[in-house]
């Protein structure tokens, strides 16, 4: 299939994420976090507020994986009360 662009037609130049590259996670290492999560949404009605727990865990087990930066949890959305409630659990 060709590729071929007519004249006058920009050329798409794709620019990199603001926070640098997201692996996907090939080998299902955080799989079990992101069902959680994903179902969590379907249970909500896509209210991600209301799925903030299973959102932390997900966010960690990538972190935890280095299937992203390391991130402060108050970057992330999660006030410094929340990382505090978590460690007493």
């Amino acid at each position: 299939m060709s590729t071929a662009m007519t004249f006058g037609q920009k050329q798409f130049i794709p620019t990199p994420p603001d926070k640098g590259s997201f692996p996907l996670d090939h080998e299902g290492i955080c799989k079990k976090s992101m069902t959680r999560y994903l179902n969590c949404l379907f249970n909500n009605n896509s209210n991600a507020s209301l799925c903030r727990d299973e959102t932390k865990e997900y966010l960690e087990c990538r972190m935890n994986n280095n299937l992203m930066a390391k991130e402060e949890w108050s970057r992330l959305g999660f006030p410094e009360e929340d990382t505090v409630d978590q460690s007493k659990k």
